[in-house]
């Protein structure tokens, strides 16, 4: 079993920047992709960046260039630096352990194992 909590959302103007957070306990994770998905309200649970164990990395093209995912399997967690943040990044964020090992499945939300409770992310104009 593992448990994760994510940490770091909050309110910020358009432009700004945000860092998320990710603690996970229980079992070790360190063998799994993690990835980061948001949801806002009426839409579905959308892919925003994914990590492989080594450290290789994948991000929608809606965040490429303005979000950075990174993860240090020695502390177990799993970070999301978010910069030049838009109106329509506002959402909850998910962090989440999946069980794939190719980008295709690492990208889809079925495939992973363990969810976080969420944290929001809210951008103003």
């Amino acid at each position: 079993q593992v448990q994760l909590v994510e940490s770091g959302g909050g309110l910020v103007q358009a432009g700004g920047s945000l860092r998320l957070s990710c603690a996970a306990s229980g079992r070790t994770f360190s063998s799994n992709a993690m990835g980061w998905f948001r949801q806002a309200p009426g839409n579905e649970r959308e892919f925003v960046a994914g990590i492989k164990w080594l450290g290789a990395t994948r991000y929608a093209d809606s965040v490429k260039g303005r979000f950075t995912i990174s993860r240090d399997n020695a502390k177990n967690t799993v970070t999301l630096q978010m910069n030049s943040l838009k109106p329509e990044d506002t959402a909850v964020y998910y962090c989440g352990s999946s069980g794939g090992s190719t980008w295709s499945a690492i990208s889809n939300w079925s495939s992973y194992e363990y969810w976080g409770q969420g944290t929001q992310v809210t951008v103003s104009s």
